[in-house]
This record gives structure tokens, sequence and C-alpha cells, in this order.
């Protein structure tokens, strides 16, 4: 039971972010619920899976890939791009506080002077930053892979 309220709060603060870039994005207002309900999905689905403790990187990918597919769905049917549905509904899966602590470990490098400790820690996060972002940008771009791919001239 407690899983289930934590995802159902999950799935409401991650649509607030996905509506608000979405409208920053001007994205059609009939899309608008879309956005919110696959940000909220893909967040949820990831939430799910760190929960189970599979790792972030990879339950990410599997968000963002949810999140795909189901935007190629609603372009298809709705005649529209799928990236009207599917970018701002990834905006809640950046990892903003991976890549806040690597820049403050980089002031702090710059201000106290380096350390084996801080160029660690800024070193993880940079990474753990970009591995996210690789799997976002790769599970976005799986339905187009599977779907949109043309044959090879020969």
């Amino acid at each position: 039971m407690t899983l289930i309220l934590s995802l159902l709060d999950d799935m409401f603060f991650a649509a607030i972010p996905a509506v608000g870039f979405a409208l920053v994005f001007n994205v059609p207002p009939q899309a608008l619920k879309y956005c919110a309900i696959l940000g909220a999905l893909g967040h949820a689905l990831r939430t799910f899976l760190v929960y189970f403790d599979v790792p972030l990187v990879f339950a990410t990918f599997l968000g963002a890939s949810l999140i795909g597919f189901i935007g190629v769905h609603l372009s298809h049917r709705y005649l529209a791009h799928p990236k009207v549905f599917t970018v701002a509904a990834v905006i809640p899966m950046i990892p903003g506080v991976y890549a806040y602590k690597a820049m403050i470990a980089i002031v702090q490098i710059h201000h106290y002077g380096a350390s084996d400790q801080l160029f660690s820690q800024m070193i993880d996060y940079f990474i753990k930053t970009g591995f996210i972002l690789g799997a976002l940008v790769f599970g976005l771009a799986l339905p187009g892979l599977l779907f949109y791919r043309q044959k090879p001239v020969v």
C-alpha cells in the first residue's frame, strides 16, 4: 500500500514539470494532458524499478523507452510528431541533482584546491549524469530506431 501511495505521489509531482515544460515548448493545449500522463508514467516506472533494486540508469532507460513507445503511438493516433508528446515528458527524469553536485565539486576544487576526495566526487557525479542522460536519449530514440528504420541501399 505504501508503494502505491508513493507511486501516485511520484506520478503527480512528475506530471507538473512535464506540463510546465510542454508549455515552454509551445505544445498544443490538447496535447498537454498526454505530456502529463507520459511524464507521470515514465517517472513512476523508473521509481518502481529503483524500488526493486534495478540500477538507476537501466530504470531510466526503461522509463524513457515507455515514454517513447507511447509517444509514437500517440503521434500516429493524433497525426503529430512524437516529440510533441515525449520531449517534455522526459524532463522530470533529467538528473539535475547529480549535475548540480558535480558543478559544486568543481567550485569547491577551485575554491579550496584539488583533493582526491573532491576530484573523485566530481568525476562520480559527472559519470552518473552522463549515463542517465544517455539512458534518456537512447530510451527516446529506441522507438524511432525500431519503427522508422529504413533498409540500407545496396
